[in-house]
């Protein structure tokens, strides 16, 4: 009884860390144009390491552990408008050709069961 109730609480807490990474990526609009990604993405640069900071703070006092401080990450130029468009172009050019290379590989293939069987 208590595994069910144990199994039951970790998949409603990782539904609720998942549909809250979804409503995070829908609420920030980071599926859009690329201009909006990299803002968000620039906006969480300067916003997630004060969180992280003030967590660890809380976390500090609650429990009277000592964290040592970490270094400052390093500051990384990531053009996500570069990345983002190179990946769709790619995705979309695979796709186009698919039907055509499905065809050729599929007709390889009988071509050779054909040669295999005579």
């Amino acid at each position: 009884m208590v595994a069910r109730v144990w199994s039951l609480m970790r998949f409603l807490i990782k539904g609720s860390v998942a549909g809250g990474a979804v409503y995070l990526v829908y609420d920030q609009e980071l599926l859009g144009p690329s201009d909006k990604s990299q803002a968000a993405l620039q906006k969480a640069g300067e916003v997630v390491p004060p969180a992280v900071y003030q967590f660890s703070q809380y976390v500090c006092q609650q429990t009277g552990l000592q964290i040592p401080q970490l270094p400052a990450p390093p500051k990384i130029y990531f053009p996500v408008r570069d990345s983002w468009n190179a990946g769709i172009m790619t995705v979309m050019s695979a796709l186009s050709v698919a039907p055509s290379k499905a065809r050729e590989y599929s007709k390889e293939g009988w071509e050779y069961v054909k040669a295999r069987t005579k």
